[in-house]
């Protein structure tokens, strides 16, 4: 079974981080949890210490484990566009991107 991350930074629109959030913490998260080989879901803001600026105000990390990373994508996709997983007018959409790393090594 493959290990993967799925990253996404992204951010709210002006003056609206607190809908975000709300919709981010209460659904979204659980939404995507709710797929079979998602394990896990953490959020993260970016650390004043940063030596680079961040793509975005917000980044998630998901742990996958699947034997097909595109049959998992796809089933986001498919519930995305059903309804399933709603989105917020709060994001920004422009901000938004999605990366799948596959583990190459864990110590």
């Amino acid at each position: 079974m493959g290990k993967y991350v799925l990253v996404v930074p992204s951010s709210a629109k002006e003056g609206r981080d607190d809908d975000y959030n709300e919709w981010y913490n209460t659904q979204h998260i659980h939404d995507l949890l709710a797929i079979p080989g998602i394990k896990s879901g953490r959020r993260f803001v970016p650390s004043p210490m940063s030596p680079m600026p961040a793509p975005a105000n917000y980044l998630a990390i998901y742990e996958i484990e699947t034997d097909d990373p595109g049959a998992l994508l796809g089933e986001m996709n498919k519930r995305a566009e059903a309804g399933q997983m709603p989105t917020s007018d709060a994001l920004d959409f422009t901000s938004a991107q999605l990366w799948l790393f596959e583990e190459t090594l864990s110590v």
